[in-house]
């Protein structure tokens, strides 16, 4: 079995919720954090998708987008309008979702219409699959990519345009429908990668070199060397550290403390815990340590850059504050 197959051979979907939504320009809003693997598919006009410290990705007609973790986005015509949260727009159009039924609803308005095809996907076992704890936070396949079979856009959006009457079965065949969907998605985005140079999912595409990144991202505190990831990976040191950079384009610890760094600027952002909390829980016992090691990474002190989350997560936060003042 490959690699891919081997990882993934135990991941199956537990539910799915699927949605239709027809949105006429212009409109925008947030999406919260879920359990589950969201993923957009699009037809109509073109439309942008913003996630926490990523560029705006603008989304073409029979594009896939897929947000293997769950993170809050926004979504939007054009990124000048400002985004409501999802559950205001649900409640200003008097709709109540739930997760176990499908939801359509529609936006009218003078502009062009987006029709989105969208779903989230549960797995039971999402967050202890060493595969899926390394994806990014967004996959964005392109129309026309060859690795994408081209049976899957119609498949997709005939079942969830069918699937909105709910009949018997539906929730089933769903769950089934979206093992295949996510397993298309990542190996299209395995392919894309290893056609590139270098980068981290060429190396996992790996064996060796992806199971020591695997042992990284699980257990990202632990105070790794290349010797321990060498022997991971089952490879001698200097083979594996050769081999590691050919690949992935950086050292392993260079790797590992690009990853620590990560996951130190995700809870920075949420501002709940302190300094030295997050320090610790990315494998630093000195806060000292921890803040030279992540002004190297992103050019700015630990809490400057807590305080410079990206503008269009604000404009909804501005635009109560500017109608209160009105």
């Amino acid at each position: 079995m490959d690699p891919v197959s081997d990882v993934l051979s135990d991941l199956r979907a537990d539910r799915v919720v699927t949605g239709r939504f027809s949105l006429a320009a212009p409109w925008a809003f947030r999406k919260s954090a879920v359990t589950g693997a969201p993923f957009r598919i699009c037809v109509g006009n073109p439309f942008f998708i913003v996630l926490q410290g990523m560029k705006p990705v603008r989304v073409e007609p029979d594009d896939f987008i897929l947000l293997p973790h769950g993170h809050e986005h926004v979504m939007c015509s054009s990124l000048e309008v400002a985004p409501i949260s999802f559950d205001t727009l649900m409640s200003n159009n008097g709709i109540q979702p739930r997760f176990d039924m499908p939801l359509s609803f529609s936006i009218s308005g003078p502009g062009v219409i987006s029709e989105l095809y969208t779903g989230i996907i549960v797995f039971r076992d999402l967050e202890r699959n060493p595969f899926l704890s390394m994806l990014p936070p967004l996959i964005h396949i392109r129309a026309g990519d060859t690795a994408i079979a081209p049976w899957l856009l119609n498949t997709l959006t005939s079942f969830i345009q069918e699937s909105m009457a709910a009949q018997p079965g539906w929730s089933i065949a769903a769950a089934r429908l979206a093992d295949i969907l996510f397993v298309h998605l990542l190996r299209a985005q395995l392919l894309n990668a290893g056609r590139s140079n270098k980068g981290w999912l060429r190396g996992m595409a790996d064996w060796q070199i992806g199971k020591a990144m695997a042992m990284i991202h699980r257990d990202p505190r632990r105070e790794w060397d290349v010797a321990s990831l060498a022997t991971e990976a089952g490879m001698s040191r200097s083979r594996f550290s050769a081999r590691f950079v050919q690949l992935v384009g950086e050292t392993p610890i260079a790797h590992l403390t690009a990853y620590r760094m990560y996951l130190a600027a995700g809870q920075l952002m949420l501002g709940k815990r302190r300094l030295v909390e997050v320090a610790e829980s990315v494998g630093y016992s000195s806060d000292k340590a921890f803040n030279r090691a992540f002004r190297r990474w992103s050019g700015l002190p630990p809490r400057t850059y807590a305080r410079s989350a990206p503008d269009l997560f604000d404009l909804e936060r501005r635009e109560v504050s500017q109608s209160r003042n009105a």
